[in-house]
């Protein structure tokens, strides 16, 4: 319990913690977990089954009680993710205490550490299973290039533009060129 002394030398409980106190309806002990998985199109199903798969097999073995088991099948880049936003939702409105994710970048590809030190402002942590992400990643991360470039050159030269296609086709070839080569 968080408290604060005064000069007097008495303690003083803020009433966020009392409230927070109050709103936890769980029992002693038990641990709320949401599970979070991603993968970024459709062909890679089987790894999101997994990713659900493994971290629900985790939770049970931890103890935690799962609350929610949220997906997303989009680029780690995108911010509007069904699944992300319902998982903000259920950290702000304190229903959740720890959030399951195999790797952090499944969470998000850039600014995990914003994403765990906002959640910690709300008493709820993040546990990453596996610690480094996996050699077959490689794809992704080009994906999630190739989405950056299209962005930024929309935003350059608007999104239907022959300019923003010229570019975009100029990166992609460039990284095969450098895959190739590589």
């Amino acid at each position: 319990m968080r408290v604060v002394r005064l000069q007097s030398g008495r303690l003083r409980v803020p009433i966020s913690e009392v409230e927070r106190i109050l709103s936890k309806k769980t029992g002693i002990g038990e641990i709320r977990a949401v599970i979070y998985a991603r993968v970024s199109s459709s062909d890679q199903k089987s790894d999101l089954e997994r990713q659900v798969q493994y971290l629900t097999q985790y939770c049970s073995a931890k103890g935690y009680r799962i609350i929610d088991i949220l997906s997303d099948v989009v680029s780690g880049l995108k911010t509007n993710r069904r699944g992300l936003l319902k998982l903000f939702n259920y950290v702000v409105n304190k229903h959740v205490d720890v959030v399951e994710v195999t790797y952090k970048d499944r969470l998000t590809r850039f600014g995990f550490e914003y994403l765990d030190y906002f959640f910690r402002r709300f008493g709820v942590r993040i546990e990453v299973v596996y610690g480094e992400e996996p050699k077959d990643a490689y794809q992704e991360l080009v994906e999630d290039l190739i989405a950056i470039i299209t962005s930024f050159a929309g935003k350059l030269y608007g999104m239907r533009s022959h300019k923003k296609r010229k570019l975009v086709e100029g990166f992609k070839k460039l990284l095969e060129e450098v895959e190739k080569n590589g």
